[in-house]
């Protein structure tokens, strides 16, 4: 038997195994990479040489009605990614929000700051310097 031949039959039985639930080699995952490992043949003889048999595997996977592997995994990963840009969503409007308050804030501040400059400019200002008590810091 020419290796060629012995490669696709190999192919075959691995592809049986796979898709009745009887991994010997692999993780049994519904995936080229697994049908590969599960044959004992490189991945890329599947993706080059063996176009027609990785076609054939999918085609059976499909016609199963259960998404692959690799789907349900990306499926799960589009969920947890919704879920962080939702979560950066409200982050941001929360920011935006603080930067509103804080943008009062300083304008209020440097309204008050121009109005006791002006006042102690004054040629008789009506503000007077409190005393400061000092109190030493305390050992720790």
């Amino acid at each position: 038997m020419s290796g060629a031949a012995d490669e696709r039959d190999r192919i075959r039985i691995a592809m049986d195994r796979i898709l009745t639930g009887r991994p010997e080699r692999s993780n049994g995952a519904l995936t080229i990479v697994a049908l590969a490992i599960e044959a004992g043949v490189p991945r890329n003889a599947l993706t080059q040489r063996h176009l027609d048999l990785k076609n054939e595997f999918y085609a059976k996977v499909k016609e199963r009605g259960q998404p692959t592997d690799a789907e349900t995994r990306l499926r799960k990963q589009v969920v947890r990614l919704k879920e962080l840009r939702d979560k950066d969503k409200a982050e941001l409007e929360q920011l935006r929000a603080d930067v509103e308050g804080l943008v009062r804030a300083v304008n209020q501040l440097t309204l008050e700051n121009r109005q006791l400059r002006e006042l102690l400019s004054a040629p008789d200002p009506a503000v007077r310097v409190l005393p400061v008590q000092y109190i030493p810091p305390q050992p720790s």
